[in-house]
């Protein structure tokens, strides 16, 4: 039998702070509904353990909701310029 609420936590890091809630939802609540529930008002990308997903995603219980900040450059980008500052030998 399927528990009547699920407990989820909604986090987002940033280097400055890091916060982490806990929710309790009904049964068949989205990423939607856990973000709101939570108050964390940050925007971004979201995810559930590390795979981004949207937020129309039904949660299980014991789900972990990660808000994902934007990176600063491409980290392709970032790689070639390292390059290419080692080959100019700096």
């Amino acid at each position: 039998m399927k528990p009547s609420t699920i407990s989820v936590e909604v986090v987002v890091a940033f280097p400055e702070h890091q916060t982490l809630r806990r929710v309790e939802l009904p049964s068949g609540s989205t990423v939607g509904d856990a973000l709101a529930a939570s108050g964390v008002n940050e925007t971004g990308k979201v995810g559930i353990y590390g795979k981004v997903v949207p937020a129309g995603t039904v949660l299980a219980d014991g789900d972990r909701v990660e808000i994902y900040r934007a990176l600063r450059a491409d980290p392709k980008e970032a790689r070639r310029a390292r390059a290419a500052r080692r080959r100019a030998g700096r």
